[in-house]
């Protein structure tokens, strides 16, 4: 999700194609965020996450997404699901609707330091005191692929960390501690923090973050 024009129209047309495979992880999932609680999976794309939660047993789990060419595509493959494509923020909740939100893979589709920043002050009126955030994305890397990514394909401006790919997307890996402290500003306090290895869009893989962060009252 972005908000930005030339990037919003990359998820209608060419982005609205694309794969997703940032997985969750079941096990962090289960001890943070009880079956019956109510969920939001912001920037839920086609569906996806939303599909396997309804699978796994949660049944109170909104979707939602800036884009309505992924939202129609999630809908045609999964009408059981209750997705909606959104124009902007604020999103139409009132205050505290959920126990817990999901935002996976979603700031490195949102380059700008305000969206992001946006994004998680949402987030945090639409989650109640002591509800949960679950939110995974991509670091900064160290290996030689994205170095060069992040010296050679950084548009004119940018922050460091933001690249773009072949087909027109731009993307942005996460200094850390800026998303802590993004998180902290928002009125999150991180209560887990978790790294692995997961496969990307385009068949490599990269060491993820995931930050499970509890509202505070």
């Amino acid at each position: 999700m972005t908000h930005s024009h030339g990037l919003r129209q990359y998820w209608e047309t060419t982005g609205a194609a694309h794969t997703f495979t940032h997985p969750l992880d079941r096990e962090l999932l289960g001890r943070r965020v009880p079956a019956d609680a109510r969920i939001l999976d912001y920037g839920c794309g086609y569906g996806r996450l939303v599909a396997e939660l309804a699978d796994l047993g949660y049944r109170d789990v909104e979707g939602v997404d800036l884009s309505a060419a992924l939202v129609a595509r999630g809908r045609a493959e999964r009408p059981d699901l209750r997705l909606s494509a959104v124009a902007g923020l604020p999103l139409p909740f009132p205050d505290g609707s959920f126990d817990a939100a999901l935002l996976f893979a979603v700031l490195t589709c949102v380059p700008e330091e305000e969206t992001q920043a946006a994004t998680l002050t949402e987030l945090a009126r639409l989650v109640r005191p002591g509800g949960a955030l679950y939110l995974s994305d991509v670091p900064l890397q160290s290996d030689k692929r994205h170095l060069a990514r992040y010296r050679e394909a950084r548009p004119d401006g940018a922050a460091y960390g933001v690249f773009a790919i072949a087909d027109g997307g731009v993307f942005r890996h996460q200094d850390p501690e800026r998303l802590r402290g993004l998180l902290e500003r928002s009125g999150f306090e991180v209560a887990e923090e978790r790294r692995d290895e997961v496969p990307t869009l385009d068949g490599h893989t990269v060491t993820r973050i995931q930050l499970v962060a509890r509202r505070a009252s």
